[in-house]
């Protein structure tokens, strides 16, 4: 009769699942130590000025995102305007006298075509002709000069990304080569300050974690994990510097602090599947073999599991709940 129920219950499908068991036991983990990080551009791109002048315009502000050769601001310069009219009135005067030189050598070479005049006087029409027209080619070249200047004017952007600050207003007095914007590329890092002590043994290539976006969080939070691009062989005021890429790091404020976990050294800890910990109340828990529910403290979560700080001893047998 017993063995026909369970078959019944095999048919049925609702004989419940066998607990899964894990005996407790301490291993070695890096220890992990909580440091400030700030997120900083990979490059800072300056749009500077290309000629001196006065900030007649400015079409962005801080936050603006811009691609490569957008147009930022615009730098006059009213000695360039001046220089304008000046060479306009000269290409004019100097029009005049090529037309004069071109009459004069058409009459001299049809007096020598009738004999009436001789070949030194063709001659002589010939280079006042070509003297007046090289003299207005140079001029129209200085006026195309100027011109290029006056289209330097425009203070474009050397790349794409995100508009950090602008110095000036319109108005300003600028130098050529003076900064108009700062502009941070999209592709952002952390920058890690370590004591000297911690830093010793960091290098190139280790795994850094990193804890949710700003200084808040709590100890079950899932950490993203960052490699150590490059530690600078400087040390300024006792700390050493690192820079740490994190694929898909998101839309931080350059300057933003957020915390990251850097390994400096090796101890023991308790580690075990997520699916062994339930969660009541706001309680973490638990479940040994005997059927005891017991009060845990976890820790932070890795791909290993969750660190159980307090609540288990090392022998104890935990189930899945």
């Amino acid at each position: 009769m017993r063995h026909t129920a369970f078959a019944l219950l095999l048919l049925s499908g609702s004989v419940p699942a066998l607990a899964a068991e894990q005996v407790v036991m301490p291993t070695q983990v890096d220890d992990q130590k909580a440091v400030i990080a700030t997120v900083e551009p990979v490059h800072e791109l300056p749009a500077r000025a290309r000629i001196g002048g006065t900030i007649a315009e400015i079409k962005v502000r801080e936050g603006d995102r811009v691609a490569a050769g957008d147009r930022l601001a615009l730098v006059v310069d009213q000695k360039l305007l001046l220089q304008m009219h000046g060479v306009e009135a000269r290409i004019q005067g100097l029009q005049a006298s090529r037309d004069q030189a071109k009459l004069d050598f058409d009459r001299a070479q049809e007096l020598r075509r009738t004999g009436a005049a001789t070949q030194a006087s063709l001659d002589v029409a010939r280079t006042q002709l070509d003297i007046a027209e090289r003299t207005l080619q140079a001029t129209r070249s200085e006026k195309d000069v100027i011109l290029q200047q006056s289209t330097e004017g425009a203070v474009l952007a050397p790349g794409p990304g995100r508009i950090l600050k602008v110095p000036v207003a319109v108005g300003s007095v600028v130098l050529p080569g003076e900064d108009i914007a700062d502009i941070a590329t999209d592709n952002y890092i952390l920058r890690l300050q370590l004591p000297e002590r911690h830093a010793r043994s960091m290098q190139a290539g280790d795994i850094i974690l990193i804890g949710a976006r700003g200084l808040e969080g709590d100890s079950g939070e899932r950490l993203r994990r960052g490699r150590v691009t490059l530690v600078y062989p400087e040390i300024t005021q006792g700390r050493v510097i690192a820079d740490v890429a994190v694929d898909n790091l998101g839309d931080y404020f350059v300057g933003e602090l957020t915390r990251v976990w850097v390994s400096t050294g090796k101890r023991e800890a308790i580690i075990l599947p997520e699916a062994f910990v339930s969660r009541r109340y706001g309680v973490s828990y638990v479940r040994l073999k005997d059927g005891t529910d017991v009060v845990v403290q976890p820790g932070a979560k890795s791909e290993a599991g969750i660190e159980i700080l307090s609540g288990l001893r090392q022998g104890d047998v935990a189930v899945t709940p």
